[in-house]
C-alpha cells in the first residue's frame, strides 16, 4: 500500500486547506456511521431484555445490583440509561487502551495507513451488528468498534502535522464542527431508518447496514482523497520507539505524565510542565463534563417528564449551537489566545450546570443548556490545539493519541461516578458540587505559561 504525501502543484495554503477539508469530510463520514446507535442502544437492550439472552439477563443482575445500591427507582426508562452507560463506559475504556497504541503506530507507519487499517476494523464491527441475532455478537462488534475507533486521534495528529498554528487551530476546530454534525445529523437517520423497518424486520438492520455502507465510503474516500501528511523522512525509526513500553501508553499515571514521548530518543517536547499540565487540564474538565452531561438525561425525564424525542429535540439544539459556535467563532480564535479562551468558557460552565441542576421551567433549562453548548464548542478544540503543537513531527501522533486516551478514560469513569452522586445526593446537590469542581482545571490553567509567560 503507497503512501500518497502530499506533492500536489498548489500552493502551501491551498494544500493546507485541501487536508483540513478532507479531515473533516472523513471524519465527518465516520462519526454520522458512529452515532446511528446512539438513540437506538436503549430499544435495542430492551429487545434483549425480552429474549431472555443469558449474557444480557447476567449483566442485568449487574445492573440491578448497582440501581439497588445507589436508589435509582425501578423504572425502565432509568435502567435502560444506566445499561447504555455502562456499555458507552466499556466502549471509552477501549478507547483508552487503543487510542495511544494507534497515535504511536501512526508515528512509524505513516497517519493514512492506519487511518485505513482502523477503517476496517469498524467496517467488521458494523458488519458484525448487522447480522447479530444475540447479545453476545452485539456486543463482540462494540468491542471491536471500540478497538477500532482511532480516527479521531489520527484526524487531530494529521492537523497537528501542519506547519501554520493558526491552520492548526482553525483544523481543530473543523474537527469540533464535525463532532457536532455528527453527534445532531446521526442519531437523527438512525431513528428514521429504525422507525421504517418493515414488518418482520429488526429495527437495528437497517440503520446497522447504514453504518457498514458509511464506513465502506469512509475508507474509500481516505484511499482516494487523503494524502499522507507525515513524510517518511519524519517518521519514528522504528515502531517500538514508539510504543516505548506499553505501561506507558495504558498507565494512567503515565499518560498523565507523557511519559512514552519523554523517553523517545528524538527530541523530546519543550516546556514539558505545560504539555504535562494541559493533560490534567483536558482530563479533568472531560471527568467532570461528561458526567454531567450523562446525568441530563435523568434530570430532564425526572423533573420535566421528557420523552425520548423531547430529549432528541434537547441534543439537537445542543450539537446546532455548538456547530454554529466552532464553525462561526471557535475557528477564528487566535493562536496564542486559546489559554484565555478556554478559561473564560471553563467560567461559562458554571453557571450553565448551576442553572441546569436547579432549572424549575423550561426557560430556566434552556438559557443553561445554551451557555452549556457555547462553552462545551471552545474547550477541546482550543486545547487539542494548544497540545498539538508540543513534539517533533515523528511524536505527533503519539501525543495526540494520549490526549484521546485521557478523554477517553474520563469519559469511562466520570458518567458512572457522577451517577452515582446523582442519586445519592440529589440532582442539585450533584449539579452543584460538579459545576464548583470546575475550579479545579481553571487554577491548573493558571500554570500553563504562553511566550514564556504565566497566562
Amino acid at each position: 500500500m503507497s503512501d500518497r504525501t502530499a506533492k500536489t502543484p498548489q500552493g502551501p495554503e491551498q494544500s493546507t486547506q485541501r487536508v483540513i477539508t478532507v479531515v473533516f469530510l472523513a471524519l465527518l463520514i465516520d462519526l454520522l456511521g458512529f452515532t446511528l446507535i446512539l438513540p437506538l442502544l436503549p430499544s435495542i437492550l430492551d429487545h434483549y431484555s425480552k429474549s431472555n439472552d443469558g449474557l444480557y439477563q447476567t449483566l442485568q443482575r449487574s445492573v440491578d445490583w448497582f440501581a439497588g445500591t445507589v436508589g435509582v427507582p425501578q423504572e425502565r426508562k432509568y435502567n435502560s440509561v444506566l445499561f447504555g452507560g455502562l456499555i458507552g463506559s466499556l466502549f471509552s475504556l477501549l478507547q483508552f487502551i487503543c487510542s495511544p497504541l494507534t497515535g504511536a503506530a501512526s508515528d512509524y507507519a505513516g497517519r493514512r495507513r492506519v487511518m485505513m487499517i482502523t477503517s476496517v476494523g469498524l467496517i467488521v464491527s458494523y458488519a458484525l451488528w448487522a447480522i447479530s441475532r444475540n447479545f453476545g455478537v452485539f456486543l463482540i462488534s462494540r468491542i471491536i468498534g471500540g478497538l477500532s475507533k482511532g480516527n479521531v486521534s489520527l484526524c487531530t495528529a494529521i492537523i497537528a502535522d501542519l506547519p501554520s498554528p493558526k491552520n492548526r487551530s482553525k483544523g481543530m476546530a473543523m474537527i469540533g464542527v464535525a463532532f457536532s454534525l455528527g453527534f445532531t445529523i446521526g442519531p437523527m437517520v438512525g431513528a428514521y431508518f429504525a422507525m421504517n423497518a418493515t414488518s418482520g424486520e429488526l429495527f437495528y438492520v437497517r440503520p446497522a447496514i447504514l453504518a457498514l455502507i458509511l464506513a465502506v465510503l469512509d475508507l474509500v474516500f481516505i484511499f482516494l482523497l487523503l494524502p499522507e501528511s507525515l513524510p517518511k523522512e519524519n517518521r519514528a525509526p522504528s515502531i517500538m520507539v514508539g510504543f516505548q513500553g506499553a505501561s506507558d501508553l495504558l498507565s494512567p499515571v503515565s499518560l498523565l505524565h507523557f511519559s512514552a514521548v519523554t523517553r523517545r530518543k528524538d527530541r523530546p517536547p519543550e516546556n514539558l510542565q505545560n504539555l504535562r499540565v494541559l493533560g490534567l487540564v483536558y482530563f479533568s474538565y472531560l471527568f467532570l463534563f461528561s458526567g454531567l452531561e450523562y446525568t441530563i438525561s435523568f434530570l430532564t425525564h425526572q423533573r420535566f417528564q421528557f420523552s425520548s424525542m423531547q430529549q432528541g429535540k434537547m441534543f439537537f439544539f445542543i450539537g446546532i449551537t455548538m456547530a454554529v459556535i466552532q464553525g462561526g467563532y471557535a475557528r477564528r480564535i487566535k493562536p496564542g489566545t486559546e489559554v484565555k479562551a478556554v478559561k473564560r468558557a471553563i467560567i461559562l460552565l458554571i453557571p450553565a450546570f448551576l442553572l441546569i441542576g436547579w432549572a424549575n421551567g423550561l426557560t430556566m433549562l434552556g438559557f443553561g443548556l445554551l451557555l452549556y453548548s457555547f462553552a462545551a464548542a471552545i474547550v477541546v478544540p482550543c486545547l487539542s490545539s494548544l497540545v498539538s503543537t508540543y513534539g517533533s513531527a515523528s511524536q505527533k501522533g503519539t501525543v495526540m493519541g494520549i490526549l484521546r486516551s485521557l478523554g477517553a478514560l474520563a469519559r469511562a469513569v466520570g458518567p458512572i461516578l457522577s451517577a452515582t452522586l446523582y442519586w445519592l445526593i440529589g440532582a442539585e446537590a450533584c449539579f452543584t458540587i460538579c459545576a464548583i469542581s470546575f475550579l479545579i482545571p481553571l487554577l491548573y490553567l493558571r500554570r500553563v505559561k504562553v511566550n514564556g509567560k504565566v497566562e
